[in-house]
């Protein structure tokens, strides 16, 4: 009979390509995935430190876990991902039931530290990096439509407000014979998409790890036959160089998005933050993207209320966003993250300010978002069709080339093809479409 894992994930898309790398390994070796934690053999939480929220919600759900051993000692429970890296042996003393802790560079060693428990050797703690990505690829056992694809790991720009760096290591970029293989045997399972990922994208290859850069890459991943879209994220500005504006203009399967966090329109903060770029750059290199692909669609993040963050300096933040006319921002409140340079100042803005800011934020942005949809009504447009839409199960969802959600009516034989809707709608968070009759039966 096999072996049930409930695989608790926290965090970004970087964790949950981690999550999905475990449960292949996991799959390979007997395991079957449950939807219930009770009726689990192994427990796992795969955890994210970059903000408090997610690192709190995993200690609650470790908790939750151990009372669960409790009622059945023969379970084993682990931590995985950044928070395991931060804390290591520490939370064996937190959690006396915890049975192994696997920071993220070591997530290749999972079924050998599982053996090793089963076995009694004792509680186990791997932490730490090697000198390049994990290796193996990563090859699911069930059709992706889109799929993500790692290429790097780890950053090098030490943001003084970010642990990253700390938790998952220096830059170490993947050799492009790896990705291509893992991505011409994701087409081969039906995957039309895929999301590259890495801290810094646009670094791939420059401490030397890669023979080539991230727009070669780019170009070379163009080759694969039956890809028909390329997205990445995330990319640091200033690390957004002419050739990778030029990759959106000559590489086809390239979509016309990207994120490029701000994460404030102030000189003054932004130079605290060590983000090593002016507002003034940043525009500028906006003014480029826009220049070169008038259709393209930025997202971005927002941090609000960083020490010594003013009105004024809140106020610039807000200017810049009505300059830009960001698509999408993903928005937060500052949270103080141990082992930072920004962990050592005073957090002197008061956390009802920073709410305050924040939901003008928000306001601002949905706002922006709402006419950018509505702009859109009455054309007509390339879909990725997902799946089934969230907000229907008689309806299925998809994304523009311009990464913009669409739900539409529409039968299962459509997921996976690329389809022309016109759009009807234009909503705050999303668009409403319908199939334009020249292109409703899609094509692979």
């Amino acid at each position: 009979m096999k072996k049930l894992v409930y695989l608790k994930t926290f965090g970004c898309q970087m964790n949950q390509y981690d999550s999905a790398r475990m449960s292949a390994l996991l799959e390979g070796c007997g395991y079957q995935e449950t939807q219930r934690a009770e009726d689990a053999d192994l427990l796992l939480v795969n955890t994210c430190s970059v903000r408090e929220k997610p690192e709190q919600k995993a200690y609650s759900t470790l908790g939750r876990f151990q009372r669960l051993k409790e009622r059945n000692p023969s379970v084993i429970i682990g931590m995985v991902g950044c928070v395991a890296q931060q804390e290591g042996q520490r939370l064996f003393d937190r959690f006396p039931l915890l049975d192994c802790v696997i920071g993220p560079g070591k997530i290749h060693l999972l079924l050998e530290v599982l053996e090793a428990v089963e076995n009694r050797r004792g509680r186990l703690c791997e932490t730490g990096f090697g000198t390049g990505p994990s290796s193996g690829l990563y090859i699911p056992a069930y059709r992706q439509v889109s799929a993500y694809v790692t290429i790097m790991e780890g950053c090098n720009n030490f943001c003084s407000y970010c642990i990253v760096p700390y938790v998952r290591g220096r830059e170490r970029s993947r050799g492009s014979g790896e990705i291509l293989a893992e991505i011409e045997a994701l087409v081969q399972r039906g995957t039309r998409e895929v999301v590259l990922l890495g801290q810094n994208v646009n670094s791939y290859g420059d401490n030397g790890t890669s023979e080539l850069t991230f727009p070669g890459l780019l170009a070379k991943i163009g080759h694969v036959q039956g890809l028909k879209r390329i997205r990445f994220t995330t990319s640091h500005p200033k690390d957004l160089s002419n050739d990778l504006i030029e990759a959106f203009v000559h590489i086809e399967q390239l979509c016309e998005h990207i994120h490029l966090p701000v994460q404030a329109g102030s000189n003054a903060v932004l130079e605290r933050m060590n983000r090593r770029y002016t507002r003034e750059e940043y525009l500028a290199k906006v003014t480029k993207l826009r220049k070169a692909v008038p259709e393209i669609s930025i997202s971005t993040d927002v941090m609000v209320g960083f020490p010594g963050e003013s009105e004024q300096d809140f106020l610039k933040t807000l200017d810049l966003m009505r300059e830009v006319e960001f698509d999408s921002t993903f928005s937060f409140k500052y949270g103080s993250r141990k082992g930072t340079a920004a962990s050592q100042w005073n957090d002197d803005v008061p956390m009802e300010e920073k709410q305050e800011r924040l939901a003008r934020l928000l306001q601002l942005q949905r706002e922006i978002t709402l006419k950018r949809n509505r702009a859109l009504e009455g054309r007509v447009v390339e879909v990725l069709v997902e799946g089934q839409s969230q907000s229907s199960p008689n309806e299925l969802m998809g994304r523009t080339r311009q990464n913009r959600i669409v739900n539409f009516p529409g039968t299962s034989a459509l997921v996976g093809r690329l389809v022309n809707l016109w759009i009807a709608k234009g909503l705050p968070n999303s668009l409403r479409g319908e199939i334009w009759p020249e292109g409703g039966q899609g094509h692979a």
